[in-house]
């Protein structure tokens, strides 16, 4: 009996010992289970960090696998555009809705991204904490920095495939790449003509507002145009720094004096594949070309009128505003047209250009010299 009541003691403590045994196990089970999912989640959170608004109804696997293979399952209702992960194309949706949930403290400024406000701050603090190597020159955005450090190293990293030319700004290549494919996205509301760049829209709107922004000092002649403007102003200071190595002839407008040196070279390398005409600028091919199609791109918003050359367009829109940007510098007398002006100019210096060919007289004008002819008839 003593026996028997003694192992039966031990069995109880055999078991005792092995509840209180799985119970540890048990507890230490539960310790390693916490602990991973702590770390799955830290995870988790970690890799969040591309999204604006942080969104876990897919697990971390389901995303990276929608990066690799491509699938974007994600679908604006507004706009068609696909996005791989749902938090962008919540992000996205702010463009339609016009939400922008990140505001500015000190200036009240909006924002529809967190690190567009961010980007914004350092105007307030001044903060600039990007410095060029090259010349020490600081920046608030390491972007800029980016296409600042191209200047010094003339990199041109974006390159256009179809025509090979290149640039140092994504968005200067995006306007370039609409002159291929014809894209017009900035539209005037008033006549419905279209622009490749917005800042040309924004020129061209002054047409129908009539606003004058940039006036000249000394004639107080205004101008709607920047480029204009900028034009008229060396009439006065009759300044012409770029001069012809060849000829000497001195020329107050860069392009015009590539327009010259192309003259000296004789090259005509733009050839009309309708008649085989050949052209030294690519602008001349295409305005010739226009003859064969008879299209008629520049329309006056005014008075509907068509043209096939954007100077004959300008001419004419003069005639609408009343510019005269062209003026004598012998009596001041101001013209819309340069041609105009340097018909003009023969009265002062009595030049005669136009010389009949059958008694060798001569006048100033061709209209003069086509009167005369009539004589000879």
């Amino acid at each position: 009996m003593a026996f028997i009541k003694e192992e039966s003691e031990d069995i109880k403590m055999e078991q005792a010992f092995r509840v209180k045994h799985e119970d540890a196990e048990e507890q230490t089970d539960l310790m390693v289970l916490k602990k991973k999912r702590e770390v799955e989640e830290k995870d988790q959170y970690k890799n969040h960090d591309f999204i604006e608004e942080k969104d876990f109804s897919c697990s971390q696997t389901e995303k990276m696998m929608e990066l690799h293979t491509g699938e974007k399952p994600y679908t604006c209702p507004e706009c068609g555009k696909c996005f791989s992960i749902k938090g962008n194309l919540k992000v996205h949706m702010r463009i339609h809705t016009g939400e922008k949930p990140f505001i500015c403290q000190q200036c009240g400024n909006r924002f529809t991204l967190k690190g567009s406000l961010k980007k914004h701050m350092t105007v307030h603090t001044g903060e600039k904490p990007f410095t060029c190597l090259h010349c020490e020159k600081s920046f608030t955005r390491k972007e800029i920095l980016n296409r600042h450090i191209r200047i010094h190293t003339g990199a041109m990293p974006y390159t256009c495939h179809k025509c090979g030319k290149s640039f140092t700004e994504i968005r200067n290549f995006k306007v370039h790449m609409n002159v291929h494919n014809g894209e017009k996205p900035f539209t005037c509301q008033q006549c419905g003509r279209g622009f490749c760049r917005k800042g040309n829209l924004i020129s061209h709107m002054r047409i129908h507002t009539g606003e004058s922004l940039f006036t000249c000092k000394q004639c107080g002649i205004s101008f709607t145009q920047k480029e204009s403007f900028n034009k008229h102003i060396i009439i006065h200071t009759r300044e012409k720094p770029f001069t012809c190595q060849q000829c000497g002839q001195s020329f107050d407008q860069h392009e015009n004096f590539k327009v010259h040196m192309i003259l000296h070279s004789g090259e005509k390398s733009y050839m009309c594949t309708q008649c085989g005409k050949s052209f030294s600028l690519k602008r001349s091919l295409e305005n010739h070309t226009r003859l064969h199609s008879g299209d008629r791109p520049y329309t006056c918003p005014q008075c509907g009128r068509s043209f096939s050359e954007k100077h004959h367009f300008e001419d004419h829109i003069r005639i609408h505003t009343g510019e005269k940007p062209f003026t004598c510098q012998q009596c001041g007398k101001s013209f819309n047209r340069k041609g105009i002006l340097n018909r003009h100019m023969r009265v002062h210096t009595g030049e005669k250009l136009f010389t009949c060919g059958h008694c060798g007289k001569s006048y100033r004008s061709k209209s003069a010299l086509e009167y005369h002819m009539n004589i000879h008839v």
